[in-house]
């Protein structure tokens, strides 16, 4: 899963639902479900992802959407697990970046 979001300081629901290609409802329900989602809220009540928001969203869409969990065994995952399974995750994520570049480098050869 590759989520393209330019490098900021904070991101709006809309940006993030359409980079992750769900509805925003779903993150929502997400930040209602899993603790780890604490965006910010400005004084209308938007709300702002922080860039560690986005890599737990990643987290939660790679285990709900990906592997086919639960949520009840994503947040055990998560709580139980957390730093192995981010680990992990993040190893994968830069794979797929070397990956994603080296098959530029070989459609330029």
């Amino acid at each position: 899963m590759h989520i393209n979001l330019p490098e900021k300081r904070y991101y709006g629901i809309g940006e993030v639902a359409k980079a992750f290609k769900v509805n925003a409802s779903l993150i929502r329900f997400w930040e209602k479900e899993f603790d780890v989602l604490k965006p910010k809220k400005n004084a209308k009540g938007n709300r702002k992802f922080t860039p560690e928001d986005i890599k737990n969203l990643k987290l939660i869409y790679h285990l709900v959407k990906e592997r086919g969990f639960t949520l009840e065994g994503a947040k055990t995952h998560l709580k139980e697990e957390k730093k192995q399974t981010l680990s992990n995750f993040e190893i994968i994520t830069k794979l797929e970046s070397i990956k994603n570049q080296l098959q530029k480098i070989k459609t330029q050869l």
